[in-house]
This record gives structure tokens, sequence and C-alpha cells, in this order.
């Protein structure tokens, strides 16, 4: 059966990988609208390979450009974000959400519709407004489905159990580039260097992420809100090879564990799989080959972005959405030039500590996320001490 397709962020590396498994089994799926940033160019060649029907540009500056690059083939086209939040509406059986950052936020919860899965690549829209989200998935009955690497194994190992027999539920990290690092060498460390991740191609603010391993605290987080486990119950290794995405041990002392090739398109062909698996012509995973596999727990000192997301999860409320937010805004600070990297988790903290004390109850709904975001930014960019151009701070 052809499954009709919608690709938020189709010109990302989430969003290529998924053409490619698309391709691979043309006969399974119909592309109903892809969506780009600020490429038009690059958003109309993948419209083009994939025959979508629709094709939206989140700048709209870019919408003539898009247009004139269709011209002839017959997919319509649109730019700015009612274009992208139509894109997301459009009918479709499933929505892959690969938009970057908290912009990815508003369109995925637009696509929110009865019996429609969410392939969700998106961590923000758990991180930000994870509570408000949830809920309204399971209002409308939409299936969410994980496409992060670890939440995609974890996914698969708990269905060997049920979720009270889950002593923990444990995802990798790689360590980035400054895993065997010096804290001071780390410290005079460039955007550059800290956008070289060693195993994984993505755009520079995840690597950045990974480099300080916010990203693995925001993982945390959306698994949270994935998996309904509580922060007591969810952890962290280091496993340079990624090789093991996720594990889960479990009260009588057995571990569950998702093992593949550091490739994207196998959790997107398990996302997007229908009753059964996908086929994909990938190279096997040869542990033979590989010979060791090695894991150590991270270090909290030269590493305190993790310490910071574990603190905003416990927390709860709005503090998961204060913590993306600055962190967002001090990544883009940091890529800018304004500040170091040790910088970026002085601000989270900063920020953190500013709305600690407020007692910001659960938010109810994604508007009200949206809000604390906004104020949560604002009061990160006045701790930027100096001027950088504003796209770096949106």
């Amino acid at each position: 059966m052809t499954r009709s397709l919608t690709i938020l962020g189709a010109t990302g590396s989430i969003g290529r990988s998924t053409a490619d498994v698309v391709l691979a089994h043309r006969d399974a799926f119909r592309v109903e609208a892809v969506v780009g940033g600020r490429d038009a160019l690059a958003l109309a060649e993948v419209a083009r390979r994939l025959g979508a029907k629709f094709a939206a540009l989140a700048d709209e500056r870019g919408g003539e450009a898009l247009r004139q690059a269709l011209s002839g083939t017959g997919i319509d086209s649109g730019a700015g974000q009612t274009a992208v939040l139509e894109a997301a509406k459009r009918e479709a059986d499933i929505v892959l959400a690969a938009i970057s950052g908290t912009a990815g936020l508003a369109p995925t919860h637009a696509a929110l519709k009865p019996g429609r899965r969410i392939a969700l690549a998106n961590k923000e829209s758990l991180v930000c407004a994870g509570d408000a989200f949830m809920a309204d998935a399971r209002r409308v009955g939409a299936e969410i489905m994980p496409v992060d690497s670890e939440h995609n194994a974890l996914d698969q190992a708990l269905a060997a159990g049920r979720n009270g027999d889950v002593e923990k539920a444990i995802i990798t990290a790689t360590g980035g580039p400054f895993r065997n690092t010096p804290r001071e060498q780390i410290a005079k460390a460039s955007a550059k260097e800290a956008s070289a991740h060693p195993v994984w191609s993505m755009g520079s603010k995840i690597n950045i992420d990974s480099a300080t391993l916010m990203n693995k605290g925001l993982e945390l987080i959306e698994a949270h809100h994935l998996f309904g486990l509580g922060a007591d119950r969810l952890d962290v290794l280091v496993h340079p090879e990624a090789i093991v995405h996720g594990l889960v041990q479990w009260t009588d002392g057995a571990v569950t564990a998702g093992l593949a090739l550091p490739d994207m398109k196998v959790p997107i062909a398990n996302a997007l799989r229908g009753d059964g698996r996908l086929r994909m012509d990938l190279p096997r995973l040869d542990l033979a080959a590989i010979g060791r596999l090695s894991f150590e727990r991270p270090d909290d000192d030269r590493f305190p972005c993790l310490s910071l997301a574990k603190a905003a999860l416990r927390a709860g409320g709005a503090m998961p959405t204060v913590l993306n937010a600055a962190n967002e805004i001090a990544v883009g600070a940091y890529m800018a030039g304004a500040i170091g990297f040790y910088d970026i988790s002085e601000i989270v903290e900063r920020v953190c500590s500013t709305f600690s004390g407020r007692q910001i109850s659960t938010l109810s709904t994604v508007a009200e996320a949206l809000a604390i975001d906004q104020e949560a930014r604002a009061m990160a960019r006045r701790l930027i001490p100096a001027p950088v151009e504003a796209v770096q701070l949106r």
C-alpha cells in the first residue's frame, strides 16, 4: 500500500537521508509536500527528485526563486510561515518532522491530525512544549514515532517488556570532538573545532550541542516525554563507536539494546515502516570486524551542559523550555564568535537560575511554551557581551 508523506526540513541532513529511503522504495511512498529553510534551489531539487505536489520555503525572500526553479514541473510552491503551515496541514499519512530548533515546533504541532504518524526528528517540540505537545497528540489520536537514533533504538528495545519493569533507559553519546580534550584546551576551542563531529554529519548547531553534550541532555528530556520515564530512570553513557544507540535495563537484571551502524537511514526507515520493515541496501553490522565496544561515564566537569539539562528535567514545568531557549541563543553567539565555549553553559545556567524561583507550572499549551521561550531568549541575549548579527540570535 502506498502511503503519502510530507517532509518538514527536506534540505537538511535528516531530510536528505529521508529522500534516500523514499527513493529506495518508490512504490511505498507518495510525497505530498516538502519544506525547506532558506535554500530555494536545494528545495526545488528535492521536490523534483521526489515528485512532491507542493514545496514551501520558510524564508519569504526566496519565494520567487523557488517558483522559477519549479517552473514547468507542475509542483505548486509558497514561501513564508503561512506556506510552511499549509504544507504541514496537507493530507498525508506520515509527516517527517525534521526542521531544526524551536522553529520546527509550530509546523510539527500543526501536523498533528487524527490517525497520522509524526516521524519526529525535531526534539525541540518535546523539549520546549512536551507536556502540551504529547497531550494534543493523544487527544487527536496522532502517533509519535521517534527518528533520533537513540530514541528509535529505545522504542524498539522497550517493546521487549512493560514500562513498569524498566529500571533504567540509557541513551549513548559519542562524546563529541572533545571527548579526550583537557578542559583548558576546550575553553579555547573555536566554533569550527566544536562543529567537527567525529561520527555524524549534522548541522552546525546540533554539532556544537554534541560537543557540549547539551544534545544528550535535550534527548533525555525528549525521552521522558516519549516514553513516560522519570529523570531517575534515564541516563547517558559515552560510547565513541556509536554502535549501541540505546539500552533498557530491566528490573530482573536483563538488558535489551538497540544496535546499528551509525547511518540515519536506519532509524528513518524504521520510523516510516508499515506492517513490516523496509528493506534497506545498507552495510550490515559486523561485530567481529569491529572487535570492541567501549563505554564510559560523561565528565560533568568538562561538559556542564549535561548536568544543567538533567536539572531542568528534574525541575519540570517550564524549565526545559527555558534551558532550550537560552542554549539556542548562546550557541548562536558562540557560532558568531561573540562568546567562548564555556560561556554557553554559563549563560544557560544564569537564565535558568533567574527562572527557577518563579515556580512556573506545567505549560498546558504550545502558545504558553512559546511565550516562555521568547522571554528566556530575550534574557539570554542581554547576557551576550558583544553585538552579533541578529540572524544568529533569533
